[in-house]
């Protein structure tokens, strides 16, 4: 039986290639998008390749959208194998310090990074359960990790990303929470950290038309000798492909990377 994935934010970046990853795999990917435009244009780049493609209209801060996407995945296949929560933002406000930071701006970032994942996750889970042994995937960061982001030896030590860096770390409790729900089940809920990834969300700063096309290389001096190599999109999306397809001896409610820059790939929280 093929399986069905919905991802969100995948018409481009990370998301896209989550999609791309899962039909070289001969899973049938349904892409939620914002754009439905967009979506439909990214489904049909996807087809080209062979890929088994549909666009969703998928808002994960509109719980409208939400409700039609889970209920259009439910009457045209009644189930659903993968949830691959990918759509992000990080918005700065010109500044990531925790005490320049607008409290709008970690309501607008906890919206999508963390509230959207909520409203996603509990109106599939029924489609979820459905499946003989579904997998939930969430996209999240080594920002969002503390162990790394308080440790005076790691190379983000330097940061300060007060609401994209909480939203992550908040994703990754989450993830903890809804792994436990589905303890006694077959399904298995993970995190993951694409990597420093050269996508419109990887440039710590707000994008503009300027800035979109403008290449973003960290100091070296900041980043304590040891910058990481940008990743590709591809490259990013592939641990989130992994344990989207892991099996039933598969880990549930981890962590985990597939970055070269650590040694470990599960990641502490």
């Amino acid at each position: 039986m093929t399986k069905i994935a919905l991802i969100t934010g995948a018409n481009r970046g990370i998301g896209f290639h989550i999609a791309r990853g899962l039909g070289g795999h001969g899973v049938h990917v349904l892409l939620g998008c914002r754009s439905k435009a967009d979506g439909d244009a990214a489904a049909a780049a996807l087809r080209a390749e062979g890929v088994t493609a549909d666009a969703l209209h998928l808002d994960v801060t509109d719980p409208a959208t939400v409700a039609a996407a889970a209920a259009l995945v439910r009457d045209r296949h009644g189930r659903l194998d993968i949830l691959v929560n990918n759509a992000g933002i990080a918005l700065a406000d010109g500044t990531w310090a925790s005490t320049e930071m607008t409290v709008e701006t970690l309501r607008t970032v906890y919206e999508t990074n963390v509230f959207g994942v909520v409203s996603v996750t509990n109106a599939c889970a029924p489609l979820l359960r459905a499946a003989d042994a579904a997998r939930i995937v969430n996209v999240s960061s080594e920002v969002g990790s503390l162990g790394v982001m308080f440790d005076p030896r790691s190379h983000l030590w330097p940061l300060q990303l007060g609401a994209y860096g909480s939203s992550k770390t908040a994703l990754n409790a989450l993830t903890v929470s809804y792994a436990k729900e589905f303890w006694d089940t077959p399904v298995k809920v993970n995190a993951v950290s694409p990597g420093y990834t050269d996508t419109d969300l990887g440039r710590p700063r707000p994008l503009d038309a300027a800035s979109r096309d403008t290449e973003f290389t960290p100091d070296p001096d900041t980043w304590d000798g040891a910058t990481p190599r940008k990743r590709t999109p591809a490259e990013g999306a592939a641990i989130a492909v992994e344990l989207a397809l892991t099996g039933p001896d598969g880990p549930t409610g981890g962590f985990f990377t597939d970055d070269p820059h650590y040694g470990d790939r599960r990641l502490p929280w």
